[in-house]
């Protein structure tokens, strides 16, 4: 049997899938754009939240109470290959992707659920 701390080594050392994802409405094409280090995990907490109606999204959250869950797909846009040479702060990384492709997606108002960042004075 391992030991606690060779459990807690080989927990550190798993890989996930991470990167950017989206939940689009298939009806009107709106979509919600999010990233993770757990693209997995991530889709199990978003969906738990929108079935309870505590989905931070109030838009989204609507639509999903509305609609049903069978009018939403679940779609990976891109990942982060984790890189075994040296360790990365993959939060930032990912971050920064999602950034980027809400930017050039621009999934807001009649596209999607996604707020504007205010800006900051």
């Amino acid at each position: 049997m391992k030991t606690r701390k060779e459990l807690k080594e080989e927990y550190k050392q798993m890989k996930y899938k991470m990167g950017v994802f989206q939940i689009k409405n298939i009806i009107n094409g709106k979509v919600f754009v999010g990233s993770s280090i757990d693209l997995k995990a991530i889709w199990f907490a978003q969906k738990l939240q929108l079935d309870m109606g505590i989905h931070p999204n109030a838009g989204l959250q609507e639509d999903w109470k509305k609609l049903g869950e069978g009018q939403f797909v679940y779609e990976i846009l891109e990942e982060i290959k984790q890189s075994d040479d040296k360790p990365l702060d993959y939060t930032k990384e990912v971050k920064a992707l999602e950034e980027m492709l809400i930017e050039e997606m621009q999934p807001f108002d009649d596209k999607g659920y996604n707020k504007r960042a205010k800006l900051k004075k």
